[in-house]
């Protein structure tokens, strides 16, 4: 599914969403590339709720088998662990959903990018 700007002479390379749609195929925002749009702020919202729930859900399963500071006793019952498994499975596909929505929008510098004094430096070994 993909959401349009309302203005297509400004668009900017599709960015995954963090959603998917009722089918369970990615969706698009193509935008101006400011990340200012209403649907844009949604989807940081969206992620931003992914992520903090990704990080309480990894301390209650430290909490869970045992691992923090003497919390927990380490004993889990099967279906407890399917279920703590189910949900890391769920945060772990959001969050690579939202690695790989940023890193695709990250600005990849070519060799155009440097000015003479700026280019990285060279490679030598001491050899």
């Amino acid at each position: 599914m993909m959401f349009l700007s309302h203005d297509p002479t400004t668009v900017s390379c599709p960015r995954l969403l963090p959603w998917s749609n009722l089918d369970g195929n990615p969706c698009y925002l193509v935008g101006d590339g400011t990340g200012g749009s209403h649907l844009s702020r949604v989807a940081d919202n969206v992620e931003s709720v992914q992520l903090e729930m990704a990080e309480e859900l990894l301390a209650h399963a430290a909490d869970l088998l045992g691992e923090s500071e003497g919390n927990g006793n380490g004993k889990v019952t099967a279906p407890q662990l399917h279920f703590l498994a189910a949900r890391l499975t769920e945060s772990l596909r959001d969050v690579h959903r939202i690695a790989r929505s940023r890193g695709a929008r990250l600005h990849m510098p070519d060799a155009n990018d440097y000015e003479p004094s700026d280019s990285p430096p060279e490679a030598h070994s001491d050899s």
